[in-house]
């Protein structure tokens, strides 16, 4: 059985070893410093996803304060145009009936 000599080609001294671990903290807390970005960027992009999600159905059902205002002219046009053909028919028919009664008059 013969033994082998350790390898004289690879030693790592504590300083290096040390140096190394450092670089590496120094790397992790970078690292952490840009997910934690990420993660607070992805809250403000969340609230804003659901603000629009809102603001949507609230368009889908009609319930902004522009369409509320834009619906009650509409009804208040509805409610004013009515009347206006009516009188005018009425007036028309009065026009025929006093017609015909000055036609049997004579």
């Amino acid at each position: 059985m013969t033994v082998q000599p350790p390898d004289p080609g690879v030693y790592i001294s504590p300083t290096q070893t040390y140096a190394e671990v450092q670089r590496l903290v120094r790397t992790v807390d970078q690292i952490n410093g840009k997910i934690d970005r990420i993660l607070e960027d992805n809250r403000e992009i969340k609230g804003d996803v659901s603000d629009h999600e809102t603001r949507l159905r609230a368009l889908e059902l009609g319930e902004t304060e522009r369409q509320k205002r834009e619906t009650m002219r509409i009804d208040e046009l509805e409610t004013r145009r009515w009347p206006l053909p009516a009188i005018g028919a009425l007036a028309g028919l009065a026009g025929v009936v006093t017609g015909f009664v000055a036609l049997f008059a004579r």
